[in-house]
């Protein structure tokens, strides 16, 4: 029989993996796994109590906010707070970025960006929803407040990143740059077990997600892309909420597509709360990610917190297939 291995005994024998292995990182690691299980259990009883629907509020991006997306936001914060981990936190439901002051004068030494429940829609018919994190080190002098600077980091430099997934289990997936793994919540001793080790994504998949009604709004080059899929008979897969989407392709192979629109020229997924962590997850696992312009997304210089982008994520053989398209059918429609 083997060993069960917790996320705490997992994130401690790996401390040694980070650059700056001064426990700081492993305690944020913990701090959100904590956080996790009290968002799930909130979740998972979301039918029985008051938690559901919107909130008769607007986030900073337009989007309608669910009564849960709040409380997970609180949920998280109140986490990352309360041990001094982090000296600050950005998330997708706050305009501006939150300083953390020093617990007990400990020097802070990262920030934390995150979605408090990605698809939180999906919440009141019972489909899954998840969290998006990621970690940076911060830029800013370690005796003072944090400033925007912190936040506005290139993917390529995130320290860790990962997401939890409230299904039918609740796993907890992360990475700290070296190989990705997950972590199945098992509810009768209430910790994260490990349960997917070293997770790699195939080279092709058979299947793609994408808005498909969305089809005649996006540019000729995307939908040429779709039609090949359709073509091969590959199954279309879309959820609406990405990491439950990402998640599935990680395991299984795939495509992921969230291309422009006339509605969202500039793409509607944030770059800092959703894309450079999820894309930095895929990568580890031998994945890709590209923006609309077929840029790597982890390159891209954040210009702002809430900076919406394009992407094309999944099976690294489907990206370059998915780049090509594009190459070829952009020049056509230029000419």
């Amino acid at each position: 029989m083997n060993r069960i291995t917790t996320l705490d005994e997992f994130i401690i024998r790996r401390q040694k993996d980070f650059p700056y292995a001064s426990g700081e990182l492993t305690g944020l690691l913990r701090d959100i796994g904590v956080a996790a299980k009290i968002v799930n259990r909130e979740v998972n009883k979301a039918g029985l109590v008051s938690i559901i629907g919107v909130a008769d509020s607007q986030n900073v991006s337009g989007d309608e906010v669910q009564k849960l997306d709040l409380y997970a936001n609180e949920k998280l914060i109140e986490c990352l707070q309360n041990s001094g981990e982090c000296c600050g936190i950005a998330s997708e439901e706050n305009e501006d970025f939150t300083p953390i002051p020093p617990v007990s004068g400990k020097a802070s030494k990262y920030v934390v960006v995150f979605d408090p429940l990605d698809g939180s829609s999906n919440i009141d018919v019972n489909v899954s929803v998840g969290t998006i994190f990621g970690i940076y080190r911060r830029k800013s002098p370690e005796d003072g407040t944090c400033n925007l600077e912190d936040f506005l980091q290139k993917g390529t430099e995130l320290v860790a990143a990962g997401y939890v997934l409230y299904g039918t289990s609740t796993i907890l997936v992360y990475t700290t740059g070296r190989g990705v793994n997950g972590f199945t919540l098992d509810p009768s001793i209430g910790e994260f077990c490990l349960s997917h080790r070293d997770i790699r994504i195939p080279a092709r998949g058979s299947q793609y997600a994408v808005n498909q009604g969305y089809y005649l709004k996006f540019d000729v080059e995307m939908r040429r892309y779709i039609d090949h899929c359709s073509e091969m008979n590959f199954s279309l897969r879309y959820i609406g909420s990405m990491v439950s989407d990402i998640h599935r392709i990680l395991l299984k192979g795939g495509i992921f597509l969230y291309p422009q629109t006339r509605k969202f020229p500039q793409g509607k997924l944030r770059l800092v709360y959703e894309c450079n962590p999820l894309s930095f997850v895929v990568e580890q696992a031998g994945g890709k990610a590209l923006s609309g312009n077929l840029q790597r997304v982890l390159d891209m210089q954040p210009e702002q917190l809430h900076q919406r982008v394009t992407i094309s994520v999944g099976s690294p053989e489907m990206v370059d297939e998915m780049k090509e398209f594009v190459e070829r059918y952009s020049v056509v429609s230029s000419d």
